[in-house]
């Protein structure tokens, strides 16, 4: 099978039919053999009606339906699970993304090689305020934090080797970083093509400022996890060790300080009244505590077992 059109979407009932029928006539103008897997993210409109109805008239159409919301990353982990395309397409279902773009994606992957193509919508047609600016300062931190050099980490269109989706894990909110989780995972030849964003034809969008948040909390934790996510006891353990010794040498200073006080009959005083005593006693207590949560981490790293995060209702052609 060539290709996978995978379409998260929560509440899309408007914009369907008329996505569904742009990327039929893409699939038949260019011979493809295709799968379109649509992921319904726990809508409360009709649009798991409107798919079960697209499955009915063609047999390439399947569906997940999620009992309810439980995001974006994991609609995508459930349909890389069970996409079997040769090349995987990602698009939203609001029609800002054109499946005009699919052939050139298409061809990037399979000819040039690449293992992951992002989109890029240069020219946006969002709020500046609102979308735009924060979008900017967003990308320019995860490509200097992850070494990434995409402009557009969230463009919706994306392309990928099928290999690479069975070997990358999305949870939470890591959809964004789907190229530097690609990255870490080895896949190296990771492209950008400009694509067309479209003004939002029906509705309104399902993401406010606070994704931008979101977002650079979920960066720190996938720099972390890049670096330390397979071993924590290499950070914990590291700076718990220092700050016990560092500690552990001050209070000792401390202690032979008043006993060297005392044997030459000089003045001294208690060592509980010096303030150091307590800064040292506080840093060995605080390193003690990163040590175990290194520990602690090594620990549930080789005992975690990996729960499905999402509860499927339905599901369709599959």
């Amino acid at each position: 099978m060539n290709l996978s059109i995978l379409i998260p979407l929560l509440n899309e009932e408007e914009s369907l039919q008329e996505l569904y029928s742009w990327i039929i006539k893409v699939m038949q103008s260019n011979n493809y053999s295709y799968e379109i897997i649509f992921v319904d993210d726990g809508s409360t409109d009709n649009s798991w009606q409107i798919i079960e109805g697209f499955s009915n008239e063609n047999p390439n159409v399947k569906g997940i339906r999620f009992m309810k919301n439980f995001g974006k990353s994991q609609a995508l982990h459930a349909g890389f699970a069970k996409a079997k395309g040769d090349v995987i397409i990602t698009m939203d279902a609001d029609l800002q993304d054109s499946p005009d773009e699919i052939p050139e994606l298409y061809e990037m992957i399979t000819a040039q090689k690449y293992d992951l193509v992002s989109g890029w919508k240069k020219k946006r047609y969002d709020s500046v305020v609102a979308k735009n600016l924060p979008s900017k300062l967003f990308n320019w931190a995860a490509r200097k934090t992850s070494g990434v050099e995409l402009n557009d980490f969230n463009c919706g269109l994306k392309a990928y080797k099928n290999v690479v989706v069975k070997n990358i894990e999305v949870s939470g909110e890591m959809h964004r970083y789907i190229p530097v989780l690609a990255k870490n995972a080895g896949f190296g030849k990771i492209g950008e093509k400009v694509v067309i964003h479209q003004a939002r034809k029906y509705g309104e969008t399902k993401f406010g400022m606070e994704r931008f948040i979101n977002g650079f909390l979920d960066l720190i934790t996938i720099w972390f996890l890049s670096r330390f996510g397979k071993r924590p006891m290499h950070l914990f353990g590291a700076i718990g060790s220092i700050m016990f010794i560092i500690g552990f040498l001050s209070a000792g200073y401390i202690g032979v300080s008043k006993l060297y006080h005392m044997y030459n009959g000089m003045k001294y005083s208690l060592v509980t009244n010096n303030p150091w005593f307590y800064i040292a006693l506080t840093t060995m207590i605080l390193g003690t505590q990163l040590f175990l949560a290194g520990f602690l981490g090594e620990i549930i790293l080789r005992t975690k077992n990996n729960e499905e995060r999402y509860k499927v209702a339905r599901e369709v052609n599959f």
